[in-house]
């Protein structure tokens, strides 16, 4: 059925209109329309084509949609822009899907790479491997005079030569809060968790300069937008990525929006972390008085490891089941967790004394605890539901967790791709229903939780292949399917509907970044951000939602691809 929207407002002169469309308003009713009319970076009226075109001037431009899909512009709630257009600036990296294709990357780095000095395989997990387990020094050693470094983030894996030169035998303790793994002789196996600390002469490689550090995150958003984003939150900003963010907005030269939030490193004494977070420069709120395309939003420490290598802070051991994925040595091991309940409050109440909306990285069910305990102590103090504080990943949950979750009527940022990607190689750590609720999206929404889809996109350009894929339409087939990799669909009952799905990437992300008046709908009033898709999502076939292509993406009412 058409509605119309119109704004009661007096004549006005569109400056766009898009017309014979499919606008998918997702409006509270989910409304269905056919055209759409833009006055300045403002949607004006949502109509039929008849009511719509009556609005047009001669110096209107017209979009015939020839049928084609308008919905809201899309949001990726959770990235690592910088980074991820880094990755790949000065060359592209190959497929690291193997031990093979590791050990092939590594020769071709040592053909044009001193003796003695470090190669580094990028960010790679044990979970994308054929092998389906972690790489030990002995797969590193096809590099005999250089030392490597393998980075699976919380855990990396080093050669025998790196260990050699950075003092690392069977006698070495572990470092405070890391552990070296060891093979059954006692011996060093290359696995060191949260221990490369101990590596000497470790940097980064050929650092970008600023320059290229700059052309690079700018060239990664013009990616997001090319994909069909037109907002998105960078989720681990310093103070280097700040000043970027700030000179691509002073020089108008952001090609979407982008909400930042603020990480900083807790592993100072408790004091000194409160008063950085006292005494920051940085303040979250809406955007500068006329520049909506950058701002603040979320304060965010990391309390836990990573899913994929079996550093996650879980609620009971991973077992006799961790040791092949994860290389684990001791049973008994429930991951790690990097900060204590008081260390934790006491930061979290003085971000929150400063105004800021709160999160932690949280996957493992022990940590997701934790950040929820902090979560209720703040609430016995003042609501936090107003601040929209938020699970970040969470990807282990539980039906009380949940519960407590929306108790506190709070959101979640959940990545749909950890499920395609990792699902496979996780069911051989976590048998029977050990995975019954991780990424539980329909149980979230049975309980009335809002979630806000994001990719973690990190290393890689592609928007299909990246370590993380950032194709937001990958993310709602899997949260509408929860198809993995191997074509198996994990715990079914999981899956929610498409509307839900398209929530995820517009008003429920706009929702987490309080936002959801300015964006994230098609409604009179709000800013002009569509994307024109090449098929019909709301009826196309479920498995060909993936391959949807944007044909226009509209930001501020201008037609920007």
């Amino acid at each position: 059925m058409i509605l119309l929207l119109l704004l009661s407002l007096p004549a006005f002169a569109a400056d766009l209109i898009i017309h014979n469309a499919k606008v998918v308003t997702v409006d509270a009713k989910f409304t269905i329309a056919e055209a759409v009319a833009v006055t300045g970076n403002r949607i004006t009226a949502v109509g039929t084509n008849a009511q719509i075109l009556k609005e047009r001037t001669a110096s209107t431009k017209v979009i015939d949609a020839k049928g084609r899909t308008v919905l809201p512009g899309l949001v990726d709630a959770h990235v690592h822009a910088a980074g991820a257009g880094a990755s790949e600036y000065k060359a592209k990296l190959p497929p690291l899907n193997s031990f093979a294709t590791v050990q092939a990357f590594l020769k071709a780095q040592a053909a044009k790479t001193p003796k003695g000095q470090w190669i580094i395989v990028p960010r790679t997990f044990p979970t994308r491997l054929a092998e389906m387990r972690m790489p030990t020094r002995e797969v590193l050693d096809v590099l005999t005079e250089h030392p490597v470094g393998f980075d699976a983030s919380y855990v990396w894996v080093v050669n025998s030569y790196a260990l050699k030169i950075s003092g690392i035998d069977r006698n070495t303790p572990n470092p405070p809060g890391g552990e070296i793994g060891r093979d059954a002789k006692g011996e060093p196996n290359g696995i060191l968790r949260n221990a490369n600390r101990l590596l000497k002469g470790l940097r980064s490689s050929d650092p970008l300069p600023r320059a290229d550090k700059l052309a690079a995150l700018k060239d990664q958003l013009n990616r997001y937008v090319d994909a069909g984003l037109t907002s998105i939150g960078d989720r681990a900003v310093g103070d280097e990525d700040i000043a970027l963010y700030q000179e691509l907005a002073r020089a108008n030269q952001l090609p979407l929006r982008v909400v930042m939030t603020w990480r900083i490193d807790s592993s100072a004494p408790t004091d000194q972390v409160v008063a950085k977070i006292k005494n920051s420069p940085y303040q979250p709120g809406p955007a500068a008085p006329g520049n909506d395309m950058l701002r603040f939003g979320t304060f965010k420490v990391t309390l836990d490891g990573g899913m994929t290598i079996g550093t996650a802070y879980q609620r009971a051991p991973y077992g006799e089941f961790g040791k092949q994925l994860y290389g684990q040595s001791n049973p008994d091991s429930r991951g790690q967790i990097f900060i204590d309940p008081p260390k934790l409050l006491a930061i979290m109440t003085a971000a929150r004394d400063r105004g800021w909306q709160l999160t932690a990285h949280s996957q493992g069910g022990g940590a997701i605890d934790a950040l929820l305990d902090t979560f209720e102590a703040l609430n016995a103090k003042s609501p936090i539901a107003p601040t929209r504080s938020h699970l970040m990943h969470a990807s282990f949950q539980s039906p009380e967790a949940i519960d407590r979750l929306a108790k506190l009527k709070l959101p979640a940022d959940v990545q749909p791709a950890w499920l395609y990607k990792d699902g496979p190689a996780l069911k051989k750590v976590f048998p029977n229903n050990g995975l019954r609720y991780f990424i539980p999206l329909k149980t979230y929404r049975d309980k009335g939780v809002i979630l806000a889809g994001g990719s973690d996109h990190m290393i890689g350009h592609d928007k299909n292949n990246a370590t993380n894929p950032y194709n937001p339409f990958q993310g709602m087939w899997t949260a509408v399917t929860r198809r993995m990799t191997n074509g198996e669909v994990l715990f079914p009952e999981e899956r929610i509907s498409r509307q839900d799905a398209l929530k995820m990437y517009t008003l429920w992300a706009a929702h987490l970044q309080h936002a959801e008046t300015e964006r994230g709908s098609i409604e009179a009033g709000k800013l002009a951000d569509l994307v024109i898709t090449d098929r019909d999502y709301m009826t196309i076939p479920e498995d060909a939602i993936k391959d949807i292509q944007p044909v226009n993406v509209i930001l501020n009412g201008k037609v920007v691809r």
